[in-house]
This record gives structure tokens, sequence and C-alpha cells, in this order.
């Protein structure tokens, strides 16, 4: 039944040129070039506590701002996500995560149940973080649920600094997304009364 999950997405436009290629059954390997190095970082703590072989290289206008590489970014990589979950089929579907970093603690709850939705409940310490307005990270990961077909819920719960408190979203999205996709024998088909995710 097990085999290498693995997939490549690529997406041009005239805002952003973006490529992804993931493996979801990898090491934690991550080659990472956006042009925004904080984004670089939170990536490469994705693919590291995720254990996803992950490679991204995006090239957008920044000379405007981040938006459109975030929101595109999480497109691209939701997309690439889906293609390599394949049919679902012997995976336990959901998964959750709670992650102190520090002073900082989040909730991550998700079902990759087909029916998209980002319930974002976070209150960035500061609206700025080494260039980037925070709000962009919430256009990242509704871009990333509507293309993955992912229900996922992100509560702060407690925060005082504003790189502790991103770096335990994406580490804990990523535990929470390791655990979705991990196959249980149990599980014959997809784990849904109706048959279908």
């Amino acid at each position: 039944m097990f085999t290498v999950r693995t997939a490549e997405v690529s997406r041009k436009t005239a805002e952003t040129d973006i490529f992804c290629a993931i493996t979801l059954d990898g090491s934690g390997k991550a080659d990472v070039a956006t042009g925004i190095p904080f984004l670089d970082h939170m990536l490469t703590l994705f693919a590291r506590h995720g254990l996803f072989d992950l490679t991204v290289r995006a090239k957008g206008d920044l000379e405007v701002d981040c938006h459109h590489t975030m929101e595109d970014l999480g497109l691209v990589m939701g997309e690439a996500f889906a293609k390599a979950a394949g049919d679902k089929a012997g995976i336990r579907r959901y998964g959750s995560f709670l992650l102190p970093m520090d002073e900082t603690l989040v909730m991550i709850a998700l079902d990759i149940s087909g029916r998209p939705g980002l319930y974002y409940d976070v209150t960035p310490p500061a609206q700025q973080l080494n260039g980037i307005d925070t709000r962009l990270f919430h256009e990242f990961f509704q871009a990333f649920c509507v293309k993955c077909g992912l229900n996922m819920h992100i509560r702060m719960i407690t925060s005082f600094e504003t790189h502790h408190l991103f770096e335990a979203i994406f580490k804990g999205v990523a535990k929470a997304l390791d655990q979705a996709t991990g196959y249980d024998p149990r599980i014959q088909g997809v784990l849904s009364t109706k048959g279908t995710l």
C-alpha cells in the first residue's frame, strides 16, 4: 500500500513565477528561495518539522510588496500538497497539534476534507516583521487551504513575540499535516462514510 507521495506544480503569471516540489514521505530536507528571507526560514521549518522534502523557487514583484508572492505561493504549495496526497486512501485525515515556542502557544486543527476553509484567530504582537505585513500570513494559509481542500483552524493562545508566533504556527501546521497524511492500516479506502473526500 505504501508508495512515496510526491508532486510538482508550477504557476506563472504577470506578477509571480513559482515552482514547488514536495514529497510527503520525506526526511525534512528543504531547498527554498522566495526572495523573502523570513518566509524562506518559515518554509524550511515547515519542511523539517513535517518531515516533508520541499523545493520552492519563487520570483515575484517584491518591489510592489510581498502580497502576490505569498498568496500565489500558498496556491502552488496547496495544489502540490493535494496532488501528492492523491486519492487520500488510508490516511488519518485529521490532525491537530498544540505547539509551544517559548512564551508562545498555538493550536492547529485540520481536516483534509475536500471542503476548504481557514479559521484564523491570530492577533500578532506586531503588524510588521522584517518588512512583511503580518496580515499576509493569513493570505498565504487561506490560499493553501483553498487549493489543498483543507479545513484548518489556526488559533493563537498566547504570544508576545511575533517571530515566535509565526515560527510556532508553521511548525504546528507541519506537525498536524504530517499526522493527517499518515497512514493507518485499519483504514480501508478513505475515512468517510460518504466513500469520498
